[in-house]
């Protein structure tokens, strides 16, 4: 009997279509390969028959980890790692053209992506990020300018990643079968980074300083950001406006203007 952990958010993918569905999204043969939470290895399993190159595992589930050590204990090309994911140096583990998929627990799946906003490589040694996510999380990742969905999440992963394939997955293909439904992300990095933005996590400190107050007008927010100097060059942004009603690139800008000295 498996026992499952809420505290893990674990919900194991066992639907043998969408399983086929994820691992043909990719060319995996002779790539480098990291798996995000593969539990019992239904992604796994799959993933080795088209013969990447290498295959790390992140499992942080003791048990689940155990079993995978024993179940590819002859595969040299596999590597279990029985961590914390957002624990770990996760740039150290990729290497060029790696792939990196999973079916990621959702109560830490936005702190996971934002992992891989993160790195500084430039252009990215991944070639794809192959995620599932909760549906409401996924279109927030996902939302367009001027669309309910758009905010934080959207402007962040819209200045690292493009969205190469998404499609929906019904609660039916897990056990024990979630309240929600999920999506899959496909992403790949952007060739060209048109922003100076020298550390992202400025961007996601303007963006929350924004949004914190998303119903409010931004000329309160974005002094706690600017001096008097630095608000002379903001003279074309319209104060009155709401977060949701600037653009990404607004946002990307007014970042590279507070890395300035």
């Amino acid at each position: 009997m498996i026992l499952l952990k809420k505290s893990l958010g674990q919900n194991l993918l066992i639907d043998k279509n969408i399983i086929n569905k994820i691992v043909n999204l990719i060319e995996v043969k002779n790539k480098n390969l990291i798996e995000i939470g593969p539990g019992k290895g239904a992604l796994t399993t799959q993933i080795l028959k088209k013969k990447p190159k290498t295959l790390i595992l992140i499992e942080k589930d003791d048990f689940f980890a155990s079993e995978l050590k024993e179940k590819y204990i002859g595969n040299k090309s596999i590597k279990v790692l029985n961590k914390d994911v957002l624990k770990i140096d996760i740039g150290k583990l990729i290497k060029k053209n790696s792939i990196i998929y999973g079916n990621l627990p959702y109560n830490i799946s936005s702190q996971i992506l934002v992992r891989f906003l993160r790195l500084k490589d430039f252009p990215s040694k991944f070639d794809d990020l192959i995620f599932m996510f909760q549906k409401e999380l996924g279109e927030k990742i996902i939302g367009k300018y001027l669309s309910k969905n758009y905010g934080r999440l959207s402007i962040l992963s819209n200045f690292k990643l493009q969205i190469k394939n998404k499609f929906l997955i019904s609660p039916n293909c897990f056990f024990p079968k979630p309240k929600i439904t999920s999506m899959v992300i496909h992403f790949k990095p952007t060739e060209k980074l048109l922003f100076n933005i020298k550390n992202i996590e400025n961007l996601e400190k303007i963006t929350n300083v924004f949004f914190s107050n998303k119903r409010k007008m931004i000329k309160n927010s974005i002094k706690k950001i600017f001096n008097t100097d630095k608000m002379n060059y903001l003279k074309e942004l319209n104060l009155n406006l709401r977060p949701a009603d600037i653009k990404p690139e607004t946002y990307y800008k007014i970042t590279e203007l507070y890395e300035k000295n």
